[in-house]
């Protein structure tokens, strides 16, 4: 039989692959990720009529004289590193691997193995993890370390978001706050006797709320003073927990025994101490009633911070060997002892017989510079004061509240100021925050998986890890848009890399489309039927000249 016979059947089914190829290229023109394959032919072993002779001193040399056998496949190669273009989708699942230096792929586990895919449209599965939407194999990465809050890039694992401790975010107490805004000298309800009343919304490091309330009076309008005080903390059931903290009477190592503990000045002594009733006399340290009958100074100074003008005492006297006893009320015996400020720490009775009340202010002094309006100091010392909230329980912190932003101008009688969380650089340090529930999640370009919570935290909750391959071409496709590591591609670690350790990143809301190039496929084809074609006369002449040659014998 003729040599060329053959020769074209080789010709027929390697241009029959090539067809394969692109018809397969074709049909993937819409896959997402989908690399298209070339084919390659090589000439197949020749057959050697003549040997090739050297040259001599008389003669030339002769080339060798071969009959080649046809044509063979000589490879399909993948157009792996060549990327698609991007498709927006607006999924936050879906992702685009954009490279630079190297081929990134996703990974993703089938339940026994890694594999590898560029296909990045990801869901959440019933069971929280990211997969694939078309196969449903998950889409392995690191996890955050519980001590530091970082990534931990150790072995992958698979990425479960919505996991129980993610779906929250913790809360924080409240730590700082801020007034700001405008004091009105003219203001009805700072010359008030109740006062002007501003409050601060807080929050517990169990993230419960309380609603601490203020009152701001005017002291001395004209010299820029006022004063402010702490009146009552109301919890969410809007019950004060202030008024119970100071009625408490059990016996804690930490006890609110008045509003000044929390929210106040030092201890004072009063300045206009309690006369002596012009009915009584002072004698050798001893009250004496009209009638006689005496108290000593010592039982009164043991009242101490419990006194009240109704509390009552017993004053003695003896006659005859018979002691007999009234009692008398505190405002009995000091005239002016109808009231006492709040906040009383203890009680003396000077030597002259009058009693002196030493207590803490819960009113503290703000002083603003009268020339312009602006803030001088409270407490006479710089801009800040301490809510000492962390005495109402383990659960709070102290408040450092700072008045450098308040002002003292004429706001037609209206006055402005008020409390805010957080400090006047930044509204969220200190802030505090509810427990937070999430309300999405988000992938950056280096492929962190951060969610977000109302209570405005974000939280790292894990990375997508990508792998590259000294050879990506060399990975071999399994289908369902997936490859694996082959013996010529190199291995994968069991970690991975960072897709932005060498220039790439991720792009979420996109997927990378199929680089099938629908003019190069189709110019291909054309080229790839003429040659089927030609290849196919071949056969027809050879077997023309075979029935001419079988003709000789007629």
């Amino acid at each position: 039989m003729m040599r060329s016979l053959y020769a074209g059947v080789s010709g027929l089914k390697t241009h029959q692959t090539k067809m394969d190829v692109i018809g397969n290229n074709i049909s993937n023109v819409n896959t997402v990720a989908f690399k298209s394959s070339s084919t390659t032919f090589a000439d197949i072993m020749y057959q050697t009529t003549s040997g090739a002779s050297g040259a001599t001193a008389t003669t030339g040399g002769i080339n060798p004289t071969q009959i080649g056998l046809g044509t063979q496949s000589g490879s399909i190669k993948v157009s792996i590193a060549q990327a698609g273009a991007a498709q927006n989708t607006g999924n936050a699942f879906d992702i685009k691997l954009t490279d630079s230096n190297s081929t990134n792929f996703f990974v993703v586990n089938n339940g026994s193995e890694n594999l590898f895919t560029r296909a990045g449209s990801f869901y959440l599965d019933g069971n929280g993890n990211l997969a694939m939407t078309s196969t449903g194999y998950l889409v392995m990465g690191w996890q955050v370390d519980p001590d530091t809050g970082n990534i931990r890039k150790d072995t992958v694992s698979p990425l479960r978001i919505m996991q129980a401790s993610n779906l929250t975010s913790e809360p924080e107490a409240t730590t700082q706050a801020n007034v700001s805004g405008i004091i009105d000298k003219n203001d009805t309800d700072v010359n008030s006797v109740a006062g002007r009343a501003m409050t601060l919304t807080f929050y517990d490091n169990l993230g419960y709320a309380y609603t601490a309330k203020f009152a701001v009076k005017a002291r001395d309008v004209d010299k820029g003073e006022y004063t402010i005080a702490l009146t009552s903390i109301l919890d969410q059931d809007n019950i004060d927990i202030l008024a119970q903290a100071i009625a408490d009477t059990s016996n804690t190592t930490e006890k609110v025994d008045n509003i000044a503990q929390l929210f106040g000045k030092a201890d004072s002594t009063a300045s206009n101490p309690y006369i002596l009733n012009s009915n009584y006399s002072w004698s050798g340290g001893q009250i004496v009633s009209p009638a006689g009958y005496a108290v000593d100074k010592s039982v009164i100074e043991a009242l101490g911070k419990n006194i009240t003008p109704d509390t009552q005492v017993t004053l003695s006297k003896t006659e005859n060997g018979t002691t007999t006893s009234i009692q008398q009320k505190i405002s009995d015996l000091f005239a002016n002892a109808s009231s006492f400020p709040a906040g009383i720490t203890g009680v003396s009775v000077s030597n002259a017989g009058n009693l002196m009340v030493s207590f803490t202010d819960t009113n503290f002094p703000i002083k603003f510079n009268v020339n312009d309006g602006t803030f001088n100091n409270i407490n006479g010392d710089g801009s800040t004061v301490m809510f000492n909230a962390a005495l109402l329980g383990d659960q709070f912190r102290d408040i450092t509240m700072d008045f450098a932003k308040a002002l003292n101008y004429n706001n037609g009688g209206s006055s402005t100021m008020g409390i805010e969380r957080g400090t006047v650089a930044d509204s969220s340090d200190g802030a505090g925050k509810k427990l937070g529930a999430m309300t999405g999640v988000s992938i950056d370009k280096s492929g962190k998986i951060f969610g977000s919570y109302d209570n405005g935290n974000t939280v790292l909750l894990g990375q997508i890890a990508v792998a590259q391959f000294a050879n990506a071409s060399g990975l071999e496709a399994l289908g369902d848009n997936v490859f694996t590591s082959t013996l010529n591609s190199g291995d994968f670690d069991g970690i991975g890399v960072e897709v932005t350790a060498d220039g790439g990143k991720m792009s979420s809301g996109q997927l990378e489309m199929s680089n099938v190039d629908l003019s190069t496929e189709f110019t291909e084809m054309i080229t790839t039927q003429r040659g089927f074609q030609a290849n196919s006369r071949i056969i027809t002449v050879s077997d023309t000249l075979l029935e001419e040659l079988t003709n000789l014998k007629r």
